[in-house]
């Protein structure tokens, strides 16, 4: 991405796939690729750095938009993130205002969920993927219904280690602080272990 400044000003953002006129000189879309940066910048044309410092992860926090801005000193074009807002780890609940103002859609009332909070949403995550995995017996417990076939031990105990491990990991999701408590949970470390473990699968 590049951007023309004039007078000091960021005037257009030129994508860099055709054209541009400046000064009433027509150049073409050559001009991002074979001119240098110093020849660019002679004409007013930056390409655009972005400092992603302040930018996290989406999954947990939402950024802001970017801001472009001039750099007179550095002569540059800089765009950068604002401060990112952490996503509700909650549960938002409709309130007696929001009835009162008739923001309470049918068959909800004041206390039930307006908007699910990260916990919510990580632990409905957590029970698809034991169901998953679970599913994958399943056809022993159907079998052992149907035909009274005994389910093998190694089975058996899988099964048991699946349901506890996911009754730690609510454990764990539904005890966390904050967001970032819950960042940190599903945070890897560099042998690609995490604080939440995994649901154990069969070998």
């Amino acid at each position: 991405m590049f951007a023309i400044v004039e007078s000091g000003s960021i005037t257009s953002m030129p994508k860099g796939n055709k054209g541009v006129e400046i000064g009433g000189v027509k150049h073409p879309k050559s001009i991002y690729t074979l001119w240098t940066e110093a020849e660019r910048n002679a004409l007013g044309i930056y390409t655009v750095e972005i400092d992603n410092t302040n930018k996290k992860d989406p999954e947990w926090y939402t950024n802001t938009e970017i801001t472009y801005a001039y750099d007179a000193s550095g002569n540059k074009v800089k765009g950068t993130y604002g401060t990112a807002t952490a996503r509700a780890h909650a549960d938002t609940l409709w309130t007696e205002k929001d009835k009162t103002d008739g923001n309470i859609p049918s068959g909800k009332d004041v206390g039930d969920v307006a908007i699910e909070g990260l916990k919510t949403i990580l632990i409905r995550q957590v029970k698809r993927q034991a169901e998953a995995i679970l599913g994958e017996t399943d056809w022993y417990v159907t079998r052992k219904s149907e035909k009274s076939t005994a389910i093998p031990s190694s089975i058996t105990t899988h099964r048991d280690s699946v349901r506890t491990k996911q009754a730690e990991q609510e454990t764990a999701i539904t005890n966390a602080a904050d967001t970032a408590a819950l960042e940190a949970l599903y945070t890897r470390n560099s042998s690609g272990v995490r604080p939440l473990g995994d649901l154990p699968t069969l070998e």
